[in-house]
């Protein structure tokens, strides 16, 4: 884990986080929410995820860091598995 201060950074969420979302029952705001207060995971050259842990579920936000940009490509859920 590592420490991000992300008002530092422009962000974008991509249209696609809001759909996947929608379908996965996660309210708009739980996104906002794992950006400010979850835990930070870096993978690869420029990759991040956001890591929130609720009391009923864990929301992961998926990105990249690059520069001054931190882009959010995708949501996950902890019960994503349980829709497949």
């Amino acid at each position: 884990m590592i420490s991000l201060d992300v008002s530092k950074y422009e962000i974008a969420i991509k249209h696609h986080v809001f759909i996947r979302a929608m379908e996965r029952g996660i309210d708009p705001d739980m996104i906002e929410q794992t950006l400010w207060r979850g835990k930070v995971e870096r993978f690869g050259k420029h990759g991040i995820r956001f890591v929130n842990t609720g009391p009923k579920r864990t929301i992961i936000c998926v990105g990249e860091l690059v520069g001054d940009r931190l882009k959010i490509f995708t949501i996950e859920g902890d019960d994503d598995e349980k829709m497949r």
